[in-house]
C-alpha cells in the first residue's frame, strides 16, 4: 500500500511514505533487481541453473533504466538518444553480449594502407560526435550569454570575447573527440596537411570569411546594433556576427546573410558606428501668396517640440529651397538619435506637425493645377488644290 496508495497527512511517517509513493516505479524496479539477485544464488544452489532468473533480473535493470530516463531526462533529443542508444547498449551489457557485438562490428572494416576504419569505429564516432556537438552547442550558448551579460564590458568587447570563447570551446571539443575515438594527436599533422590542400583547392572562400570575421572582431569595424548599408543599397541592423557571415535584420522582418569577406573587400556605410546621431530632412511647399519670411520660425518652433528631435549638434533648421511650378519649396533639417525608419518614424511625425502648423496659421499647401483655355474663333483652314495641266503634243 506504500507504493500504490497516496498517503494521508495524518498517517505515521507521512513524509517518508510520500517520497516512496512518488518514486514507486523506480523503487519497484530496484527492489525487483535486488531480490532477483538473491534468487539467482538460491535457484542455482537448489536446481543448478539460474538462467531464467538472470533473464528476469536483466529485464528489471532495463525497466529501471527506462523509468529513470523518462523521469529525470527532460531534453527531447537527449531522451531520444538514451532510449534508442543507451537502452540497447545496456541490454547487451546485461545479457553479456556487448563484447561479442563489439567484436563483430569491429571485424567489418575497410583498410587503406595504414588506415583502418571499421563499422564499430564509425558508430562510435557518430555517437560521440553527436554528443559532443550537442554539448558544445549548449555550452557555447550558455557561455556567450554569460559573457554578454557582463555590464562592466562594452558591447564590442563582449562580442570579441564571445567569439574567442566559441573558437576555444570547439577546438577543445575537437581534441577531446579525437581522444575519445582513440586517435593519436600526431594525426593532426596529416589532417592539417589535408585541410591545407582543401583550402588551396576549394575552401579558400570559407577560410577567407573565417579570417575576415576575426579581423572584424579585433578591429571592431562592426558591432551588433550598427545600422549597415551595403554597396548594392540593401541595409539593416547588424543582429549577429558569426565566424563565417553576418546577419543584417531589415525593418520589414527580413534577414540578409552577408559573408564576412564583403566587409573587408567592398565598400559599406556604417551609419551608427561612432555617433548614433543622424541628420535628416523633410520637404514641404506653400502657396505663392504666403509671406515666406515667417515660415522658418513657425516650422522650427513646431518641429523642436517633438521629443525625438535633438538640439545638438545643431538645432532644427528650415531653409528655402526654390520656386516650384505649384508653390514655394521649403525643407526642414533635423538631428535624431538612431535611424529614421522602423520604430522611430520621425519624418512622418514631423510632416504631420508641419501640416497642422500651416493649417493653424491659414497657410495653404499648394497642389498641381493646370489651366485649359478654349478659344472661340477657330482659324479657318484653306485647302488649295493644285491644278494639273495636261500637255498635248
Amino acid at each position: 500500500s506504500w507504493f500504490s496508495d497516496v498517503p494521508a497527512k495524518d498517517v505515521r511517517f507521512y513524509r517518508i511514505r510520500q517520497y516512496i509513493h512518488a518514486l514507486s516505479d523506480l523503487l519497484f524496479a530496484l527492489l525487483c533487481y535486488v531480490f532477483l539477485g538473491f534468487a539467482v544464488d538460491l535457484v542455482t544452489a537448489a536446481v543448478g541453473a539460474g538462467w531464467l532468473v538472470k533473464i528476469a533480473q536483466g529485464l528489471a535493470v532495463i525497466f529501471l533504466l527506462y523509468t529513470a530516463i523518462n523521469r529525470f531526462i527532460t531534453h527531447p533529443m537527449l531522451r531520444t538518444a538514451m532510449l534508442y542508444i543507451g537502452i540497447p547498449v545496456a541490454t547487451l551489457q546485461v545479457f553479456e553480449y556487448l563484447d561479442d557485438t563489439t567484436a563483430f562490428l569491429d571485424s567489418i572494416s575497410m583498410e587503406a594502407g595504414n588506415i583502418r576504419i571499421s563499422l564499430y569505429f564509425l558508430i562510435k564516432a557518430a555517437i560521440a560526435g553527436g554528443f559532443f556537438f550537442w554539448l558544445g552547442t549548449i555550452s557555447n550558448r550558455t557561455g556567450q550569454n554569460a559573457i554578454r551579460s557582463q555590464e562592466a564590458l562594452d558591447l564590442p568587447t563582449k562580442e570579441l570575447f564571445a567569439k574567442l570563447f566559441q573558437i576555444a570551446l570547439f577546438a577543445a571539443i575537437f581534441i577531446l573527440l579525437l581522444q575519445v575515438l582513440g586517435l593519436d594527436l600526431t594525426a593532426l599533422a596529416v589532417i592539417g596537411g589535408a585541410v591545407g590542400v582543401g583550402i588551396g583547392f576549394g575552401l579558400q572562400q570559407i577560410a577567407s570569411n573565417f579570417i575576415s570575421g576575426i579581423i572584424l572582431l579585433v578591429e571592431r569595424t562592426l558591432v551588433v546594433g550598427d545600422y549597415i548599408e551595403l554597396e548594392d543599397g540593401r541595409a539593416g541592423i547588424l543582429s549577429e556576427l558569426n565566424m563565417r557571415s553576418a546577419t543584417l535584420e531589415t525593418y520589414d522582418g527580413k534577414e540578409i546573410m552577408v559573408p564576412n569577406e564583403k566587409f573587408i573587400t567592398s565598400v559599406f556605410v556604417n551609419w551608427t558606428r561612432d555617433d548614433p546621431r543622424q541628420r535628416y530632412e523633410v520637404e514641404f511647399s506653400v502657396s505663392y501668396d504666403t509671406d515666406i519670411r515667417k515660415i522658418p520660425d513657425l516650422i522650427v518652433d513646431a518641429v523642436s517640440k517633438h521629443p525625438g528631435v535633438l538640439q545638438e549638434p545643431e538645432k532644427p533648421d528650415c531653409e528655402l529651397r526654390g520656386f516650384g511650378d505649384s508653390g514655394i519649396e521649403f525643407a526642414v533639417e533635423f538631428w535624431i538619435k538612431g535611424i529614421d525608419d522602423g520604430k522611430n518614424r520621425i519624418s512622418a511625425d514631423l510632416l504631420t506637425i508641419i501640416w497642422e502648423t500651416l493649417l493653424e496659421n491659414d497657410i495653404r499647401i499648394p497642389y498641381p493645377q493646370r489651366e485649359v483655355r478654349i478659344l472661340e474663333d477657330k482659324p479657318k483652314l484653306s485647302i488649295r488644290r493644285k491644278e494639273t495641266t495636261v500637255r498635248k503634243d
